[in-house]
């Protein structure tokens, strides 16, 4: 039923186990991987007059955030390798991650987008959010949420 199945990961331990529940149902079904990785942009910074900025910080931050997103993605490539489970990986910089999970799934035709939540209830979803809930409410695309 499903062929190309995105996981979207950020390397927390919840996430590392979606990452492995997600593995072990794309074996069962069939499908390949597609682990994303969303990238912080460098924080914007406004300075009033005779601020000190170094700048080579939006670089370093670049290259400290790539490294991040190449050791994530390649634990997720890892584990797809050792269950035989074929895998590609993606990661683009944004700060606004559930639109990007969004749209990768929809430019690499995902067809379903596996993810873990928190399971946060009340007041704590309310005031901290989701991006799992965001996915949920915004994708065309069936979503699977792994608590």
């Amino acid at each position: 039923m499903f062929k190309n199945i995105l996981v979207p990961t950020d390397g927390s331990p919840l996430s590392q186990e979606t990452v492995k529940r997600a593995i072990s149902f794309a074996k069962e079904a069939g499908a390949k991987i597609t682990a994303f990785y969303a990238k912080p942009s460098f924080p914007e910074c406004f300075f009033g007059e005779g601020a000190l900025v170094d700048p080579g910080s939006p670089e370093k931050f670049a290259l400290m955030a790539e490294e991040e997103a190449l050791r994530i993605l390649d634990e997720v490539e890892s584990g797809c390798r050792e269950a035989q489970v074929p895998c590609e990986t993606c990661a683009v910089e944004s700060d606004i991650p559930y639109e990007a999970i969004i749209e990768v799934a929809t430019q690499r035709d995902c067809d379903l987008i596996f993810m873990s939540s928190h399971g946060r209830r009340g007041i704590g979803a309310l005031l901290l959010g989701s991006e799992t809930h965001k996915v949920l409410t915004h994708s065309k695309i069936p979503v699977l949420v792994y608590r």
